[in-house]
């Protein structure tokens, strides 16, 4: 099709290029509408007349059997087990609380703890599941469902954890009361800092980002919240002169200045931490939370940063999955460069949008009885 363009370029004249490029444009939005206006349509036209969504389907495919796979605690996050753990959180700090919870996935949970004390889970992680569901059954009930449980549970003694990841080191990992008092970082600074935080495209050449700044960052950024607490992403470094040089020619609209990069981070979404289809699209959603905290937290320690878009293209879908050795259930969610901003860069002033446009106060009827 590309070398079919190239010959009508040559011996069509000027007009008769415009012409059929409107036409074509007419045509494509006619189709459009189309599929617009028809299910059966839609799914005939992307069954065989496009792959725009086969590298999504394969990937949402394959995590789903990577997490089913991982019940047992095969890697260092049990998805499955973060996501239950929380569920039971949330159920701890019902008010009222219910006597008797979670009968539905309570066995599952207690059998992928245990699979867990023996697998490669991270301790942390089979700690804090330890003492959640150590709390749950101290509170809830009498019920069948929950006695069997309980009583395989307390066949095992508690795991050893970092204390030092500890919100309070001598407590138990179990909910706890909000903080309610004044914050240490008031609206005023909030709003300076994020004023002050625009897309940096400039950085100095020759200064290194430290990792230990990279490293704070990337703990500030785990701090995000996510859907029920299974933070389905990861943070790939590159620092290195040659790796920066290779990973900043993946992302499209760096032209003309990625050469220039100290660093640049790849946030990789992780479908395998979930099982189901509709949530397909909560990586993009995490990922990216944990992005503008890492940006945030970056700034405040004087490294300026710029997040670059990642459209889905076949091309560069293929060439990001082997340099950066992806797993088929991972998908990029963006990419980062960062670095110290130079003297005599320049930043796009980027009109933002105002509070009017932004916002929005909506009152809903009440139903009618």
């Amino acid at each position: 099709m590309k070398m079919l363009k190239e010959s009508l370029k040559k011996v069509l004249p000027r007009d008769s290029i415009d012409n059929l490029k409107t036409l074509q444009k007419r045509l494509a939005m006619g189709w459009i509408r189309a599929l617009s206006r028809s299910a059966m349509l839609r799914r005939f036209h992307y069954s065989f007349f496009s792959s725009a969504f086969d590298r999504e389907a394969y990937a949402v495919v394959v995590g789903h059997l990577q997490h089913e796979q991982n019940l047992s605690g095969a890697e260092p996050v049990n998805y499955f087990l973060r996501r239950a753990v929380h569920r039971i959180e949330k159920g701890l700090i019902m008010q009222p609380r219910r006597q008797v919870f979670a009968l539905d996935y309570i066995n599952d949970t207690v059998d992928s703890y245990i699979a867990s004390l023996n697998g490669n889970v991270d301790r942390d992680e089979v700690s804090w599941a330890h003492d959640v569901l150590a709390e749950y059954f101290a509170v809830t009930g009498d019920h069948p469902v929950l006695n069997r449980a309980r009583e395989k549970f307390a066949r095992f003694e508690r795991p050893s954890g970092s204390p030092e990841t500890l919100r309070h080191p001598d407590a138990e990992r179990v909910p706890f009361a909000a903080d309610v008092s004044t914050p240490s970082v008031d609206f005023t600074a909030m709003r300076q800092l994020a004023m002050k935080r625009r897309s940096v495209r400039w950085y100095q050449q020759g200064r290194p980002v430290p990792r230990e700044v990279i490293d704070k960052a990337v703990e500030i950024a785990v701090q995000s919240p996510s859907a029920c607490n299974r933070q389905p992403y990861r943070f790939v470094v590159f620092d290195d002169p040659a790796s920066v040089a290779q990973a900043s020619r993946l992302p499209m609209g760096v032209a003309g200045f990625d050469h220039n990069f100290p660093a640049i981070v790849a946030v990789v979404g992780r479908l395998r931490a979930y099982p189901h289809v509709r949530d397909r699209h909560v990586i993009y959603i995490d990922g990216a939370l944990a992005a503008m905290s890492f940006m945030f937290a970056l700034e405040t320690q004087g490294v300026s940063s710029c997040s670059i878009n990642w459209p889905d293209i076949p091309e560069r879908e293929e060439a990001a999955a082997k340099l950066l050795k992806l797993d088929p259930d991972e998908r990029i969610v963006m990419f980062i460069s960062l670095g110290y901003a130079a003297d005599t860069g320049l930043v796009p002033y980027s009109q933002k949008l105002s509070l009017e446009e932004a916002r929005s106060y909506m009152r809903l009827e009440s139903p009618a009885r």
